[in-house]
């Protein structure tokens, strides 16, 4: 684990946030087929659509479970529409930085948080609802594994 900064290892050794919410308001889960990383997010909103609770279930490298605690921690409290609106670039400088070949874990997290939105929204409103795009394509009809943000070194942060 030499590759990971302190930070990153304590939200692996000590993930925060874990487990599954019984009855949760929306679930979203989320994998990649190449590196096998698999993410499930539960969230429990209230009638102001607060995430008054959020939960993760993980299986994958140090850097997916951290990036899933971490998601989680930011999220709580804060309204549905404010946590659409963090980004894995925010979520890996808040964990100080991923190795670049490491990034696609906390674009994982974004989406399972969007996943699980979505989910919930679906179940208020009784229909289908696509989960909102991280990326601003116009139209999303999915996308390769997309890597929101570059970095020049092995470290991305701001």
């Amino acid at each position: 684990m030499e590759q990971y900064n302190e930070k990153v290892i304590d939200y692996f050794m000590n993930p925060r946030n874990v487990g599954a919410i019984s009855d949760a308001a929306g679930i979203g889960e989320v994998g990649n087929p190449r590196c096998g990383d698999v993410m499930k997010i539960y969230v429990d909103v209230d009638e102001n659509e607060v995430i008054r609770d959020v939960k993760f279930e993980t299986f994958g490298c140090a850097a997916a479970i951290a990036t899933s605690s971490m998601a989680t921690e930011m999220v709580k409290g804060l309204t549905i529409d404010e946590a659409l609106k963090i980004t894995n670039r925010e979520v890996a400088n808040k964990l100080g930085g991923l190795p670049v070949e490491k990034i696609h874990c906390s674009l994982l997290a974004e989406e399972a948080l969007r996943a699980a939105v979505a989910n919930y929204r679906e179940r208020k409103l009784g229909a289908s609802v696509s989960p909102p795009c991280s990326i601003d394509c116009g139209g999303c009809g999915g996308h390769e594994e997309e890597e929101r943000f570059v970095a020049e070194t092995s470290r991305v942060a701001d």
